[in-house]
């Protein structure tokens, strides 16, 4: 499977590079991501920062001192009903496609979401022809939660949007405690 396991860790600014690159390869050959242009490593850097200041995790998978894959999660909708939902992106380097890595940053994150008080975890899924996605969240215990057929156009063709979800903790079955946010680690 892997030679050398992915040490899973938080994410630092001296890591956007390595994502910003991972993630605009996603945005020009892909229809995960509905941006046309990947954002410039200035803009990253504050997505990231944005985040950070949030509370929200921010995880990468590091193999031999490289990025090989990163997630995060963010706000799902900004209304305040919502708190108690995040929104997760998970994205691999193109070099290391079917290690699993997916799979172990969306469980450390599943995890800390958890563990910070978050109740409903949302994935909005570019394309529903994104069987790698799809697959890992099914795997991941999500359930199929609604499709926008035709929700975007990229690459000259219209591109659903999936969305999936899942349960964190006690879900819906208890009352929720307010959010512990993470501390900020750069």
């Amino acid at each position: 499977m892997l030679d050398n396991p992915p040490t899973i860790r938080a994410a630092r600014i001296d890591d956007i590079a390595e994502i910003q690159a991972i993630y605009a390869h996603y945005v020009i050959t892909g229809s995960a991501s509905f941006e046309i242009v990947p954002p410039d490593l200035a803009d990253m850097e504050k997505r990231f920062e944005a985040i950070q200041a949030r509370g929200f995790p921010y995880l990468v998978a590091e193999i031999d001192g490289k990025i090989a894959g990163y997630a995060y999660a963010g706000t799902y909708r900004a209304r305040a009903a919502y708190d108690y939902a995040v929104e997760d992106s998970v994205y691999i380097s193109p070099n290391h496609l079917g290690r699993r890595l997916g799979r172990s940053l969306l469980t450390q994150l599943i995890e800390t979401c958890t563990e910070l008080g978050y109740r409903r975890m949302i994935a909005v899924i570019g394309d529903s022809a994104n069987l790698p996605s799809i697959n890992l969240h099914l795997a991941m215990g999500f359930d199929h939660a609604g499709l926008l057929p035709s929700a975007g156009y990229k690459h000259g063709r219209w591109v659903d949007s999936l969305m999936m979800q899942r349960a964190l903790g006690d879900g819906d079955t208890t009352q929720p405690t307010p959010i512990r946010r993470a501390a900020v680690r750069n």
